[in-house]
């Protein structure tokens, strides 16, 4: 969220800056050209002064405003144009130099000669002979064609009076329009952006911090539930929609405590009533006289015994409960694999890094299933553990036949067995897989090319 918020704040900005910044330029071209039309009215101005004059007054008028200073322009009289190196071409420097020829034209007429150009002060000649701006005196030229310590460029101005007579005028726009360069955002709108960017940031980033404690406690709830541990109700805080999913696991959890009571009274009851008839029934077979018949009814009761133990043993192998706790399972396998291992039925390579913590009657009798399934089944059991920072993984290899590949996922169904010679329910892989479950991991199984049947217990490492 904060990521997507920074991207999206770095958008919004970004295009408020480009549309704060366009329309800025374009203000800043009005003002410009505004500048330079009042600037061209001014030259036009003092052109016609200077041609109303005399020609013997006006070198003489010349060096009266040389004296004077004071004023924003530098004017001389040359017997030709000056040739200076023009900056290049922007589209400012083309709207200015546009506006003052045509102001220039519209007041002293369309025959005049007129040279409208921008020059850099370090490529400035003021007469005929040449001079530079650093080479006059103060007063003549620096106060009106320099603003220290920031270098301007010039507009030059040259107008043809009469023959072998040029009028000379440069000049500097006035502020704020002395740059002539499209400026980017200036420090103070960075400043602006900048500041504006980070406390939106760290109030989004509080607001997602607000919000995201009550999930994370909803979520450590739900994986200790799913857990089989016993759960407190959930604070019910945060926003609306939060407050409401955290009403919600709370009923849900209170609906699943009270069924799994019930159901533990409901099999404790069944367990109690069926036993006393099928006892009782054994003992009025055991009084008939017909020995077929009395057969067919101790058939008949032994596979009615069966199912109902295995329906028990099923509820109560998947349904223990234990509190949750750090378990070591290197102990755990020693103790399940010591009375194999004299005769080589059992190998076991790897260890556990850490304690897992989790139920340890109930994992103990799924790793036990799996052992027991591969000896049954297989004959050898080899084991090896692989354990890393996300998961714990027990691999159980057997040498036997394997299993089809159609019949993978239907060994894990209560009460269906490949090999219908075997003693037992049925129930041991789909136990194991049920205890995986309330474990967060998984039990899975996979032909090895070699032969055999690889049962592999996954077991993840929640953080």
């Amino acid at each position: 969220m904060l990521l997507l918020t920074l991207l999206v704040v770095a958008v919004a900005q970004g295009l408020s800056s480009v549309i704060w910044l366009s329309q800025l330029r374009a203000s800043q071209r009005e003002g410009l050209v505004a500048s330079a039309r009042s600037l061209a009215h001014s030259m036009s101005a003092s052109v016609s002064y200077f041609r109303s004059l005399p020609l013997a007054y006006r070198p003489l008028a010349l060096d009266q405003l040389r004296s004077m200073g004071g004023t924003r322009f530098f004017v001389s009289l040359n017997d030709r144009p000056l040739d200076m190196r023009a900056l290049p071409a922007t589209p400012r420097k083309e709207a200015v130099v546009s506006a003052v020829d045509e102001v220039l034209r519209q007041r002293l007429g369309e025959q005049m000669l007129i040279s409208v150009e921008f020059v850099s002060p370090q490529d400035l000649r003021i007469f005929n002979s040449g001079l530079k701006l650093d080479e006059l005196p103060r007063s003549w030229a620096h106060y009106a064609l320099t603003l220290e310590p920031v270098e301007p460029p010039v507009l030059v101005t040259q107008i043809r009076l009469a023959e072998g007579e040029w009028l000379y005028i440069a000049s500097l726009l006035p502020e704020p329009y002395t740059s002539l360069e499209d400026e980017g955002l200036p420090r103070q709108q960075l400043w602006f952006i900048g500041f504006t960017s980070f406390f939106l940031l760290l109030f989004i980033g509080l607001l997602v911090h607000w919000q995201s404690r009550p999930l994370k406690r909803l979520a450590l709830a739900a994986r200790e539930m799913s857990l089989g541990a016993e759960v407190e109700p959930v604070v019910e805080g945060g926003g609306s929609e939060v407050e409401e999913v955290a009403r919600a696991f709370n009923a849900m959890r209170e609906r699943i405590s009270r069924y799994l009571t019930e159901r533990s009274q409901l099999f404790s009851a069944i367990s109690h009533d069926l036993r006393t008839p099928i006892t009782r029934l054994r003992l009025r077979v055991e009084l008939l006289e017909d020995e077929q018949v009395q057969a067919k009814f101790s058939r008949d009761l032994d596979e009615l015994e069966m199912l109902v133990k295995g329906a028990l043993q099923c509820v109560k192998d998947t349904d223990i409960h234990e509190n949750i706790e750090p378990i070591d399972l290197n102990q755990v396998l020693e103790c399940l694999v010591e009375p194999y291992l004299a005769s080589g039925q059992v190998t076991v390579s790897g260890r556990a890094e850490a304690a897992y913590p989790g139920k340890p009657l109930a994992l103990r009798r799924c790793i036990g299933n799996l052992i027991d399934n591969a000896l049954k089944y297989g004959e050898r059991a080899h084991l090896r553990m692989l354990d890393g920072e996300d998961s714990f993984v027990l691999h159980v290899d057997d040498e036997g036949p394997g299993v089809p590949a159609q019949r993978l996922e239907q060994v894990f169904e209560p009460h269906f067995r490949l090999a219908g010679t075997q003693q037992g329910y049925g129930l041991g892989l789909g136990i194991a897989r049920n205890i995986a479950h309330s474990h967060g991991g998984e039990v899975s199984l996979r032909n090895l090319r070699e032969g055999g049947l690889r049962v592999t217990l996954s077991l993840p490492r929640y953080r």
